[in-house]
């Protein structure tokens, strides 16, 4: 599929980079070097992305307003392209508002000022996690694409270089409610069929019939049984080399967390995602203090600064930042390189479409760190995930690898004509 990268812009970026690309470096070493802007403003050019401006930002909303997508425009015909999960429900006025109080108006290049000026202007306003940063998540995302179109380079490029050309990820198959039997033909599916390496399934289930009640966070011994019966069954289906992550929605108290770790451990797991709460990371350093399985968590921390007591705790094994909604691409690196100084991988949580795959991807090559990054099901199993988005490729390697995009920007667009059918009601779509 195509993306649409506009027409008009085409030659006179290459003009530009034809004509400057010498006396870039130049500028950088001669000048004071007073962020991106400046330095490409005292540059010999045909054109001048220093003389960027945002002019609107549109956003649209699917999923039951699971998915927020945004597109910023500007001057220059040059479209940012972003998109943020979970926690955007009715985000819509959020959206206007940062747009008019913090953007428009504003040089998309000066990404990390225009971030702060938000998360600032927005201290008594929930910028400290939540719908808020989930926002800004997806505008931050749109303005890297800004900026890698208008200097034609990936996004990664912008990150500092790429560690990687291929990005490794998990197939997450859910699954909690399936009989063994079948968690072990899925499993073989997706390591036989679509070729990944590591697999991902939920053992969480607050319709089992064992449970204690469905408001209960302990786990009960039949339920246990059947926690382990089903990750033996995929540990049979796949065999040893193929790793296994397990998946608790943080559903569970500290000690049924301990016990599903213990019981987990002949299986050999890749990690045990979030068995407790993320809001008691102290609860994850004692279940993993008790327990040779590794633990994962941090899809619902939020910012940088939301990671800091968990590696201060020694809580997890593998850190998995959600990229579209911790607080961006910028941010995800950051927690990535935070993460690399307590000696803890990176392997980030995705939920999203193939923008936000993509997005996520040059993240995980600009960082040393870099473990796995999660992969939906739903990619091969619902049309709706080719519809939205344009691009040009495979989304997958045969060896279950996203390859990452060598194009400027992100490399993934919205489709808003395919996207409309699926536009949650009630709320104006790209308006």
């Amino acid at each position: 599929m195509k993306a649409q990268i506009p027409t008009s812009k085409k030659s006179s970026r290459r003009n530009f980079f034809s004509k400057a690309a010498l006396g870039v470096s130049g500028a950088m070493l001669a000048t004071s070097y007073d962020g991106l802007a400046e330095s490409i403003e005292k540059t010999p050019k045909a054109s001048a992305p220093s003389d960027l401006k945002i002019t609107d930002i549109k956003c649209g909303f699917i999923r039951g307003e699971h998915s927020l997508f945004v597109k910023i425009y500007t001057n220059q015909d040059i479209v940012g392209h972003g998109q943020a999960v979970d926690g955007v429900y009715g985000t819509y006025y959020v959206v206007n508002h940062l747009a008019q109080r913090h953007l428009i108006g504003q040089n998309p290049l000066n990404i990390h000022r225009l971030q702060e000026e938000m998360r600032r202007g927005g201290l008594f306003k929930g910028a400290q996690a939540g719908m808020y940063v989930c926002v800004m998540t997806a505008i931050e995302t749109a303005l890297w694409d800004i900026l890698g179109k208008a200097l034609g380079v990936p996004v990664y490029q912008l990150l500092g270089g790429k560690f990687r050309d291929n990005i490794r990820v998990y197939c997450d198959t859910a699954g909690s409610r399936l009989e063994p039997e079948e968690m072990g033909r899925r499993a073989k599916e997706d390591v036989d069929k679509y070729g990944f390496t590591a697999v991902k399934f939920d053992i969480d289930d607050r319709g089992d019939p064992n449970k204690l009640d469905p408001y209960n966070w302990s786990v009960s011994i039949p339920e246990l049984r059947r926690m382990e019966a089903q990750i033996a069954a995929v540990r049979e289906a796949v065999g040893p080399d193929i790793d296994i992550c397990v998946d608790c929605h943080g559903r569970f108290d500290e000690a049924a967390g301990m016990k599903i770790a213990k019981a987990l451990e002949p299986y050999n797991l890749m990690w045990l995602e979030e068995p407790v709460p993320a809001e008691v990371p102290a609860s994850y350093a004692r279940i993993r203090a008790s327990t040779t399985t590794p633990i994962c968590g941090g899809e619902n921390w939020y910012l940088t600064y939301g990671f800091r007591e968990a590696f201060e705790l020694g809580a997890v094994d593998v850190i998995m930042p959600d990229l579209q909604k911790c607080g961006g691409l910028g941010e995800g690196q950051r927690i990535a390189n935070l993460a690399n100084t307590y000696n803890v991988p990176f392997a980030p949580h995705m939920v999203a479409s193939y923008l936000g795959a993509m997005s996520s991807a040059h993240v995980c090559a600009a960082v040393p760190n870099f473990l796995i990054l999660e992969w939906q099901i739903y990619f091969h199993k619902n049309e709706m995930f080719n519809e939205i988005v344009t691009f040009d490729g495979p989304m997958l390697t045969e060896d279950g690898h996203i390859p990452v995009k060598n194009v400027p920007g992100i490399g993934v667009e919205i489709n808003e004509e395919g996207m409309r059918k699926y536009a949650s009601p009630g709320i104006p779509f790209f308006k």
